[in-house]
């Protein structure tokens, strides 16, 4: 294994945001307080060698992503947007952001609902904004992936590096003594510009690139919130762009999700100089994540395929066409529904009828929303891939 540079520090003096008067105050002022920062080294240019057990590991998992993104090239249409939605799920649930599919889709085409179904929809578009550009790893792609995930978050600055120190552990008005602190804020810049030219190599092997360069950004923790987030967004990008991925988002931060406490070891591992537990962390999480999608697909293969049996249309009938935006989009109305298929609203409605009559499509009224259709088949086959990727072991 290569030796990789452990996280230096520098002494920084503190200020508080806070207002304080007294003599007690005064007293602390006079104190002077100092803490230790991170200074992360540069990674652009260090060599990325792996020991043969875990460069074996690193090209078995490869092989397993782009088999399995093979296999579905052909049936793509309904599981991208489906896997897609799923790993924004997972990712905000490693930040304790939970929701049903039921609530996250409903979400998503604008009903009230929870704040965490929202977020993760904000994630979902951050997630879609990450393969989208993925063609181009650089700054402005992690700026605009987080300027898409907070958009609707008034109290952060969406799509702008922070200018204020950020930390974990102790005490959430001062970062003396804590756990870790990132980076001074001047440094973000430089540092995000570093890890994104790490990121653009090709001279190393693309999975161990990939595990590095999300474990790096997540120590800069660019932002004054959504770092989790939009470093398994770019995860994501990096996947597509290295191409390990071409026609779906596997699902890796459900893989991860099956040990949190382990990936979080892995960071702190990371930022000690040992990068094995990141990049065999994320090895493992190809492994379960495209088990568990796997088992998905299949899920939702099987119940599209008792629907044929449950409806009476002639061949050239557009239900059919319904039939396959529902099981992308198993919470809509009629305009959703219009959109999918290309046709004006009033042209929808007699396929939700005719789906309705087949016990495929439920409805229900929502408050100052009009009336709402959802197949449950399909939001449980979703719900269940989040309770396995919630499973240790």
């Amino acid at each position: 294994m290569t030796t990789w540079p452990a996280l230096g520090h520098e002494e920084l003096e503190w200020t508080s945001r806070y207002a304080e008067v007294g003599v007690r105050a005064a007293r602390r002022a006079a104190l002077s307080e100092r803490y230790r920062a991170a200074v992360p080294p540069m990674i652009a240019a260090l060599p990325l060698v792996l020991d043969d057990e875990l460069g074996v590991l690193v090209d078995e998992a490869a092989t397993a992503l782009v088999r399995f993104d093979g296999e579905l090239g052909a049936r793509v249409a309904p599981f991208s947007s489906l896997l897609l939605r799923s790993e924004a799920a997972a990712s905000s649930q490693i930040e304790h952001l939970t929701a049903s599919a039921r609530q996250v889709f409903t979400a998503e085409i604008g009903a009230p609902g929870k704040r965490n179904a929202r977020e993760i929809v904000s994630n979902t578009r951050a997630m879609r904004t990450a393969v989208e550009l993925s063609d181009a790893l650089t700054t402005d792609t992690v700026l605009a992936m987080h300027r898409v995930l907070m958009a609707d978050d008034p109290h952060h600055e969406a799509g702008c590096f922070r200018q204020e120190a950020v930390w974990v552990g102790t005490s959430a008005r001062s970062p003396v003594g804590a756990d870790f602190v990132a980076p001074a804020w001047g440094r973000v810049p430089a540092l995000v510009e570093d890890v994104m030219s790490f990121a653009r190599r090709v001279d190393i092997p693309r999975l161990a690139q990939v595990a590095v360069a999300h474990a790096q950004f997540e120590t800069v923790h660019p932002f004054t919130d959504g770092n989790g987030r939009t470093g398994r967004a770019l995860l994501q990008a990096m996947l597509r762009s290295n191409e390990l991925t071409q026609n779906v988002t596997v699902p890796v931060s459900a893989g991860l999700l099956t040990d949190t406490d382990g990936y979080v070891a892995a960071l702190t591992a990371y930022r000690r100089g040992d990068i094995a537990p990141i990049i065999r962390g994320v090895c493992d999480a190809v492994f379960v994540a495209v088990a568990n999608a796997r088992r998905l697909v299949d899920d939702i293969e099987e119940i599209r395929r008792g629907w044929s049996g449950r409806v009476t249309a002639r061949r050239d009938s557009g239900v059919w066409s319904a039939l396959d935006v529902v099981v992308r989009q198993p919470v809509l109305n009629a305009t959703v529904l219009a959109a999918e298929m290309g046709v004006e609203p009033r042209n929808a409605y007699p396929h939700i009828q005719k789906l309705v009559e087949s016990g495929i499509l439920v409805s229900k009224n929502e408050y100052r929303h009009g009336v709402l259709y959802r197949n449950d088949e399909i939001l449980q086959a979703l719900d269940a891939f989040a309770a396995r990727a919630g499973k240790r072991g």
